[in-house]
Parts: C-alpha cells; sequence; structure tokens
C-alpha cells in the first residue's frame, strides 16, 4: 500500500482530503505545518508528499528543500492557490518531477485522480 503524506494548516480542506482518500488504496497521514511535515517525512518516508507552499513554522518550499537535502526520495505534488511564475519556479528548481496544482482550479476527485496517476494506482 503506497503511503501519502499531506501538509496542509488548512484543517477543512484535510478534512475534505481525508474524506476523499478514506476509500482510496493508500496508507494516509498528516501534518499541518512545515516542521511537523518534515519530521513526518523522516520517519515515515512516505511515497508522495503532498505540500502547501504557505506553512506555519516552515513554508513547503523551504520543508521540500530539506527533504531532498535528507535524500528522502518521495515524489512530491504542491498543492497550493498561488498561482505566480516565482512560486512555480522555485518548485520546479526543488525537482523538475514535482507536480504543481492550484486548489482552486480542480476538484477534490480530480486530485484524487491525479495522486493515483502520480503513483501509479488504478
Amino acid at each position: 500500500m503506497k503511503k501519502i503524506l499531506f501538509v496542509d494548516d488548512d484543517k477543512d480542506f484535510l478534512w475534505i482530503l481525508r474524506q476523499s482518500f478514506s476509500s482510496q488504496p493508500f496508507f494516509v497521514i498528516y501534518a499541518v505545518d512545515g516542521e511537523e511535515g518534515l519530521a513526518m517525512a523522516e520517519k515515515e518516508k512516505p511515497d508522495l508528499i503532498i505540500i502547501d507552499i504557505l506553512l506555519p513554522k516552515m513554508d513547503g518550499i523551504t520543508m521540500a528543500k530539506k527533504i531532498k537535502e535528507k535524500g528522502i526520495r518521495s515524489q512530491m505534488i504542491f498543492l497550493t492557490n498561488l498561482k505566480d511564475a516565482d512560486h512555480i519556479g522555485k518548485v520546479m528548481d526543488i525537482s523538475a518531477d514535482s507536480d504543481y496544482i492550484v486548489k482552486s482550479d480542480m476538484s477534490i476527485d480530480a486530485i484524487v485522480d491525479r495522486v493515483k496517476n502520480k503513483l501509479g494506482v488504478k
């Protein structure tokens, strides 16, 4: 079973994600800030990390850089409301195979489908 770490400080959005992924073939864990997300990534070594960029304690881009520095090979999807080229460029600098999803542009079902595709799950 593939392991996913969601890192987002929006508790309502996390609740929606929790509901949407509860029937999927994944083991899902959650963190509500960048420091907790980094600690969970180190401990759990998830297959995929879904990261908001604007997080308390440590932003998502810094968290992702630290994950890479520590040699954790998790795939990453940045799920945010930031649409500017600067943030997208910073994400691509971390990893060219990272995905960037604007929350307001995608339905939850589309996010689930993107995660399944990224992890090769049908």
